[in-house]
């Protein structure tokens, strides 16, 4: 199918044509962090106005970049949830009057099988069924098992803040500017990831979950001591980003050793974080299983990847252009 993909679930105004799945013909996103970076994080009022004022134009902006007219399109996906109600409800009407004005079938994504489906983006051989999946990003951290496009289940998740709240938490105490995620990255690069041993907490032996809201206290605290006012902002960073790392990637690797997997995928906008990904690729080999990241820009929230997981789930996501809506907690599975 040749489907148009719109996504606005929360800052970034994101469109896409996507070519079965896989060929991504083009996508389009821009994000509004000028608009929120003096609130030091997102504004939710500001994210839907800016959406309303820029959604129109990006949806041209993907077909014509594609070379497609819409009566060339055989579908729209859009995501009706989790996220920004007000963010959400933007890109669901718009996605609704397109399908309702064209006749277009049209499908409703939850915008986390959106990342899980993004590792398929541009791929000749695309991962394996079953697969595992390490899913990291602003507002969630989960592990899943993905036995099909339409078999996935939540084997493990965070007890509290999510690995990218807890990395843009971190980054306000370190001053850093927003977005934080990145801003904490590209500082770690010139520390010592091994000068401060922040805990790695595990909440529950006999479970996958997951907790970074601890490892980020204990950096605030460190911060107040004397040590932790003379501390290297970079050693600090680089000590806290090796510390979620090692949660995350323990839990795959304990994920690994219950089950067989015949790939591990990384997805979310956290996933674009280098020592994750490096982490992540030295457990595949070491336990003799492919790994598969997506491109960066498939990385952070797209609308190719809303497109791609439609593709995959069409039959369970099809649904009536007048009675969907916007729903910040749509099911998972």
């Amino acid at each position: 199918m040749l489907l148009l993909g719109i996504e606005t679930s929360c800052d970034d105004t994101a469109t896409a044509v996507v070519d079965e799945g896989v060929r991504v013909l083009s996508n389009v996103s821009t994000n509004q962090d000028e608009f929120h970076a003096k609130y030091g994080g997102i504004v939710p009022e500001i994210a839907s106005r800016r959406h309303a004022a820029l959604l129109s134009a990006a949806v041209d902006d993907a077909l014509t970049r594609a070379g497609v007219t819409l009566d060339q399109l055989d579908g729209i996906a859009v995501t009706a949830g989790p996220g920004l109600i007000g963010s959400l409800v933007v890109g669901v009407a718009a996605a609704k009057a397109l399908a309702f004005a064209t006749g277009l079938p049209l499908y409703a994504v939850n915008h986390l099988h959106g990342h899980l489906f993004a590792a398929f983006l541009e791929r000749a051989q695309p991962p394996e069924y079953p697969f595992l999946a390490l899913l990291v990003s602003g507002g969630h951290s989960q592990l899943v098992e993905v036995a099909s496009p339409t078999a996935l289940r939540v084997i493990g998740k965070t007890r509290d803040d999510a690995a990218g709240e807890a990395f843009d938490k971190t980054a306000r105490l370190l001053g850093l500017p927003f977005p934080g995620g990145p801003a904490l990255e590209a500082l770690a690069r010139d520390g010592n990831p091994k000068m401060f041993a922040f805990p790695r907490h595990r909440p529950d032996p006999g479970t996958l979950d997951m907790s970074f809201s601890g490892i980020k206290t204990s950096v605030r605290y460190f911060l107040e001591t004397d040590a932790g006012k003379r501390a290297r902002r970079e050693d600090v960073a680089a000590s806290f980003q090796a510390a979620v790392v090692d949660v995350l990637i323990d839990r795959v690797a304990r994920a690994v050793d219950r089950a067989e997997y015949r790939a591990l995928v990384l997805s979310g906008g956290v996933a674009a974080n280098g020592a994750l990904q490096s982490a992540f690729v030295a457990l595949g080999e070491r336990r003799g299983i492919p790994t598969f990241i997506p491109e960066r820009r498939f990385c952070t929230d797209n609308a190719a990847m809303i497109a791609a997981a439609a593709e995959r789930r069409a039959g369970v996501c099809r649904v009536d252009p007048i009675t969907l809506v916007a729903d910040p907690n749509l099911r998972f599975n």
